[in-house]
């Protein structure tokens, strides 16, 4: 990498093109470091993280320790932060987080394992916390220190205001923070407002220290950590002062970098098609230009006059940047039949298609594609729906109590055996009953839950107009936990993946590219049909489909990435919504709406507008609102 490329940033940051990889990098460096130490015949002292980023790192080390026989028996740990008050064995325990992710798996001594205890009295808390940075002292200081990153840029629970010289302590938890926490302790009113936290001081003390994120959601706050200013209000940024800091991205947390937005303003680059589309699309929302407006000047005054030198003139790359634009929309997201498909982003032949969309949750077929999934049935394709999760998780109790009722009065007025309806509706509401914040369903009513997501589906599939048998419920083993935290994908997942793909053939697959989605299931429905697709690149049909990624209510496609663009009338629109509404449990209040308070159709909508407004601010055709996707080549 030209140095000039990362003049802007303030911390060290290796790339990778997936969190995977990223995360064996730093498993590589830390079992180094404990073969190093074991060598010498001192203890490894780290630091250690939870959550969604480091679940991958951790899977390294114990695979390490299984197969390669790495040994943890000179290392000691000590852990960022716990919740407060939390039991040891709760859910969200990160005692219970790390003893199934890594401790109960290796070799590690329990005496040398270090957790803040969550069940402390408070007038306990001052002396715990200062015992637990005379431990660290002890051992001659933290080696390596692991670190996440917030949403607000927070390292361990050292919230927006907390000072650089800030040690472990009892901190009361930013409410951002507690709304991102709020899927784990099933609904924001059970997550502990207080935690005990390593503090920024802590950290700073370590020899080495890695950041991570992944995903796009990571994005705008990495850039503020590692490029901004150093300020309180991201405390992340006081890493810049440290001497020996590593960030670690994949391609999607670096994506607003300047080296990776913006590169032209640093250096030369290498102009290719890609770049050239993403630097005219930039310069033209920057400047606030459509697209065959842009001047010689325009593109002087940026730091990409290189691209006139090689082209000649404004006109010619604006141009070809307009037309490229142009084509990527169409009204026939299928292929048009008998029409020159030689500038359209899909193939006219065959017609009509086999269509698999490929839903991880049970609603996001209508809310991410509503209106393309219209279109294709109204244009007389074959489409199937795989909804890959039953989506149980996400109704609330309420729900699930509504249906049992409804079950005993039904067996009521029909007269069919009035006592099994009756003690299925105690069962249920005892088992609600007895249930605290965030513990796991019965069995009963994770079926309950699970039969309403699939009606609702079957209501929005109906609507659309696609039958009965065309709709596939595959109930993706990983998922079926009844907890926030699901299994690591396995053989089973995929095989019930190629199974559908074996069945329909499809010409066209769509698939949830929407990476951002908190909880990680996108992620793993993703990986899951890639893989499938990957076993299955022999089948002749493979070779005949494509395969197109949408994106859904956590964030859209860049313009210059997207590759298919669909408008959407009002008309449409509104059918659209409307078949959002069949998914009525999760109507008004979803019980996992992020950090976003608008309702999923809304965000959908407000997506869709603004898709279509950016394309209209280009200079393209003004339309109503636009469906956008990027295809993927395997």
């Amino acid at each position: 990498m030209n140095n000039d490329l990362t003049a802007f940033e303030k911390i060290p940051v290796k790339i990778f093109k997936t969190s995977e990889a990223g995360s064996i990098y730093v498993a590589n460096e830390i079992a180094s470091l404990i073969k190093l130490r074991q060598k010498e015949g001192k203890p490894c002292v780290l630091g250690l993280a939870t959550g969604s980023t480091p679940t991958r790192l951790y899977a390294e080390l114990v695979k390490m320790h299984q197969k390669d026989g790495l040994s943890f028996k000179n290392v000691h740990t000590f852990n960022l932060d716990e919740y407060y008050p939390m039991r040891p064995e709760a859910l969200q325990s990160y005692v219970r987080f790390m003893r199934e992710h890594l401790f109960d798996h290796v070799d590690i001594p329990k005496k040398n394992i270090n957790i803040p205890d969550g069940t402390l009295h408070k007038d306990e808390i001052g002396d715990f916390c200062k015992n637990y940075e005379e431990k660290i002292d002890k051992l001659g200081g933290i080696d390596i220190q692991v670190l996440g990153i917030g949403r607000t840029g927070h390292i361990g629970f050292n919230e927006p205001g907390s000072s650089e010289r800030s040690l472990t302590r009892l901190v009361s938890l930013d409410q951002v923070t507690r709304i991102d926490a709020a899927s784990d302790f099933f609904g924001e009113e059970n997550v502990p407002r207080k935690a005990i936290t390593m503090g920024v001081g802590s950290i700073m003390k370590a020899t080495k220290v890695y950041m991570m994120a992944w995903g796009e959601g990571k994005a705008s706050v990495i850039r503020k950590a590692v490029e901004g200013p150093v300020t309180d209000q991201i405390p992340s940024s006081f890493l810049q002062k440290h001497s020996d800091c590593t960030v670690v991205l994949d391609d999607a947390a670096s994506s607003t970098l300047t080296r990776i937005k913006t590169p032209w303003i640093l250096d030369s680059v290498d102009w290719d098609e890609i770049l050239i589309r993403k630097a005219v699309v930039w310069l033209s929302q920057k400047i606030e230009k459509p697209v065959l407006k842009l001047t010689n000047h325009d593109y002087m005054e940026h730091g990409m006059g290189d691209i006139i030198t090689e082209f000649g003139s404004a006109y010619q790359v604006n141009i070809k940047v307009f037309n490229f634009l142009q084509h990527t929309i169409t009204g026939w997201p299928g292929g048009k039949p008998n029409a020159d498909d030689s500038n359209r982003p899909e193939r006219a032949k065959p017609f009509p298609k086999r269509v698999v969309i490929f839903s991880p949750h049970p609603d996001d077929d209508v809310i991410s594609m509503g209106g393309t999934f219209i279109r294709l049935v109204d244009q007389g394709h074959e489409v199937h729906v795989a909804y890959q999760t039953s989506g149980n998780i996400a109704v609330f109790d309420d729900d699930a109590i509504r249906f049992a009722d409804f079950v005993r009065d039904f067996n009521d007025q029909f007269g069919l055996r009035k006592t099994d309806g009756a003690k299925f509706y105690k069962k249920v509401v005892q088992s609600l009953q007895k249930k605290g914040p965030g513990q796991i369903d019965s069995e009963e009513v994770l079926k309950i839950k699970g039969l309403i997501r699939r009606g609702e589906a079957k209501a929005g599939g109906r609507y659309v107009g696609i039958p009965d048998e065309q709709m596939h419920f595959l109930d993706m083993p990983f998922y079926e936990t009844g907890a926030v935290k699901k299994k690591p994908l396995s053989e089973e997942d995929i095989q019930v993946i190629i199974e559908i793909l074996e069945k329909v053939k499809p010409h066209q697959v769509y698939a949830a590219g929407d990476l951002s989605d908190p909880h990680g299931t996108h992620r793993v429905c993703l990986a899951a049909i890639f893989e499938a697709l990957r076993r299955l690149k022999k089948k002749a049909w493979v070779k005949d489909c494509w395969v197109w990624l949408y994106r859904g209510a956590w964030q859209e496609w860049d313009i210059d990435q997207i590759e298919m663009a669909v408008p959407l009338s009002p008309e449409e629109l509104m059918r659209k919504r409307r078949a959002v509404f069949k998914h009525q449990s999760q109507k008004d209040s979803a019980m996992f709406p992020g950090s976003d308070k608008r309702e999923f159709w809304m965000r959908a909508e407000d997506r869709n507008h603004a898709t279509a407004k950016a394309y209209n601010a280009l200079g393209l055709a003004e339309y109503e609102a636009m469906e956008a996707f990027v295809r993927h080549k395997f």
